[in-house]
């Protein structure tokens, strides 16, 4: 999903996508999401198969995985996400400045859809 890049919004990038050549079947992805001054993504699960590492590369990013507490990863901080986790936070830790994170996967080629949204507990009818 890519949505401007204004105050309150995300947009997300894919910068390289390309089959492992020594692991047929896997592909290397590397997606840019951009926060604007406040902006979040939903909570949301990854590809079944994807293993992901995330890097801040400018300003900070408020993140939680599962049902681990939110924590704030500033610029050159990484954080992990491990086939069939729940990413539950998402979002700029700043209501005033950009933030930008580089999400590398290793996933199954036949993934293509990266990303998925999933109700946060408590909001269910």
């Amino acid at each position: 999903p890519a949505h401007g890049a204004e105050s309150g919004t995300v947009r997300v990038t894919v910068e390289y996508d390309q089959p492992l050549p020594n692991v047929p079947g896997r592909s290397l992805r590397v997606v840019r999401v951009e926060y604007g001054p406040g902006g979040a993504s939903p909570a949301h699960t990854h590809a079944k198969s994807a293993f992901i590492h995330a890097r801040v590369l400018q300003g900070s990013v408020r993140s939680a995985v599962n049902d681990d507490p939110p924590r704030v990863y500033r610029a050159g901080e990484s954080f992990q996400e491990r086939p069939g986790d729940r990413h539950s936070v998402s979002e700029n830790a700043s209501p005033t400045q950009p933030a930008t994170l580089l999400a590398t996967f290793i996933v199954d080629t036949s993934e293509t859809e990266l990303t998925t949204p999933v109700e946060r507990p408590g909001n269910h009818p």
